[in-house]
């Protein structure tokens, strides 16, 4: 079968025999794949760097059975500073997951793996808080996958501004405080944390860490992102434990 060309952010490398890869990928076209990279651990190989965790390349594949091989890759962008603490490499893993437990494919590809992109180059050059990035992540892939909650505004009532509101993670909805109140439910989100919801959900992908938010609306926000992400996940992540442990 013949080979052909695509851009791809290797999400998994796995060692196979003694020098030899199995890259997870994921890429533009075909959303996250399987590709053996043969001799790739050989360090004169011109497939080690390319190949390696985290890294954006340009691959030549070939199909095959049961998964690509790589023919050739060559470096786009390398994400250094996320291996420099062991907060961001457990971030960069848990966000590697969940995108491979999504899997998008077609458009939603396209988009998971420009969101994936920008959060790790604010990982890599620390540029916002880790929770920030975490929060941000959680809310907008899982609105590109199909599953955005209803932001707009209380759906009993239709009231759009508050002091507090409540999101139902399982239903996707907003509550007032009053509707709230009446469905005997507490208040989870306050006026900061709401705007970054929206923001997070709704804005074009060049302005989406383009807010601030304080200390105690991130704490809310960040509850209710985790809660909202991991509710409409198939399966539970390997890497969610290990990164509670570092961002409680």
């Amino acid at each position: 079968m013949e080979a052909f060309v695509t851009t791809g952010l290797v999400l998994k490398e796995t060692r196979y025999k003694e020098s030899d890869r199995i890259l997870t990928i994921l890429t533009p076209e075909l959303g996250v794949i399987s590709a053996a990279a043969q001799s790739s651990l050989r360090l004169k190989s011109k497939l080690f760097s390319a190949c390696g965790l985290f890294c954006y390349s340009e691959f030549t594949l070939v199909p095959g059975r049961n998964m690509y091989t790589v023919r050739e890759a060559e470096v786009k962008n390398v994400f250094h500073g996320i291996s420099s603490s062991i907060e961001g490499m457990s971030l960069a893993m848990y966000m590697a997951e969940m995108a491979m437990t999504l899997s998008p494919t077609g458009q939603e590809a396209q988009r998971e793996l420009r969101l994936l992109l920008n959060c790790f180059y604010m990982i890599s050059e620390s540029k916002t808080d880790l929770r920030v990035i975490k929060a941000v992540f959680e809310l907008r892939t899982m609105s590109e996958c199909g599953f955005m909650p209803q932001i707009v505004c209380c759906r009993d009532c239709s009231a759009y501004d508050g002091a507090t509101f409540y999101l139902d993670v399982q239903e996707g909805h907003l509550l007032c405080a009053d509707c709230a109140a009446k469905a005997g439910k507490t208040c989870n989100l306050d006026q900061g944390a709401l705007y970054a919801l929206r923001h997070i959900c709704l804005v074009d992908d060049k302005k989406i860490f383009a807010f601030k938010i304080s200390v105690g609306s991130l704490e809310k926000l960040s509850a209710v992102a985790e809660r909202y992400a991991l509710t409409h996940m198939d399966k539970p992540l390997k890497s969610y434990d290990f990164l509670k442990t570092l961002l409680p």
